[in-house]
């Protein structure tokens, strides 16, 4: 069911984006190294009982990598309130992985986007957050850029890999790794090291205790690169109870979506 079947211009460039189904409106906010393919298990479940939006956020997937502006987290953030504009949602019920929490939340907290309920999986959300490889390149990214391709092809493979607990099919590894393999996309690829910036979480922080809307934390206990503390960290920042997802690493709704999507929809089916 997942397709790229629309494009947006923004002001970050052209986004992709595609939605299925009917109900309430559902937002599906993607993070890094991905894009919205992290959502294709789990789509076919969650449009059985909504209307639900993915998109690929500027710079990721089959989105404009070139645009006029930075990719970085404060353009995430006002491009993720331009689309629910531009899509004529105003209380959009939304789910966010990783980058996709600081986005959504900066969306929230700072740009006047309000949701029905929001749900952070496995998010970047407060300091300090990336893996010790993240931090590694982010502070040598001139070492890695103009790599032979089949050696840039060799890290990103296992950068993806270092995120999961449980394997996942090879098409699938496939997929996830596509967009960052051309020129283009290589070069897409290590800007996202060099722009990251934890003040990009850090001005939002404080805010957390004050969110206008029901939040869910979630959270895969055995997280290789966010550790299950800092789900607790965030949940008791928010105020509400960490649900852990036993066993499962930074991508939950790839390594058992089924299980994980009855738990987005138990989630909401509660706040109906």
């Amino acid at each position: 069911m997942w397709q790229m079947t629309e494009t947006v211009d923004t002001s970050a460039g052209r986004v992709a984006w595609g939605a299925a189904g009917q109900g309430p409106a559902l937002v599906l906010a993607h993070g890094w190294p991905w894009s919205s393919y992290t959502w294709h298990r789990v789509i076919p479940a969650l449009a059985r009982h909504a209307r639900v939006n993915w998109y690929d956020m500027p710079g990721f997937g089959a989105s404009q990598k070139d645009g006029p502006r930075p990719a970085s987290l404060d353009t995430q953030g006002e491009v993720f309130a331009e689309l629910l504009l531009r899509w004529g949602l105003d209380q959009p019920n939304v789910v966010a992985h990783d980058f996709g929490g600081a986005a959504t939340l900066r969306a929230h907290l700072l740009h006047g986007c309000d949701y029905g309920h929001l749900i952070l999986m496995n998010v970047v959300a407060m300091r300090p957050w990336g893996s010790a490889f993240f931090d590694h390149v982010g502070r040598h990214v001139d070492a890695f850029t103009g790599l032979p391709p089949h050696i840039h092809a060799a890290i990103v493979r296992a950068y993806i890999e270092g995120a999961l607990v449980r394997p996942l099919p090879d098409e699938e590894r496939v997929r996830l790794a596509e967009p960052w393999l051309s020129e283009e996309g290589a070069r897409a690829f290590y800007a996202q090291f060099a722009l990251a910036d934890e003040a990009f979480t850090a001005e939002i922080e404080p805010q957390f205790g004050a969110l206008r809307c029901p939040t869910s934390v979630l959270w895969g206990t055995d997280d290789p690169w966010i550790p299950l503390a800092r789900g607790q960290a965030l949940a008791d920042r928010i105020g509400t109870e960490l649900q852990p997802l036993d066993g499962l690493g930074h991508l939950p709704q790839m390594e058992v979506p089924e299980p994980v999507a009855r738990a987005l929809l138990d989630i909401l089916s509660e706040m109906e």
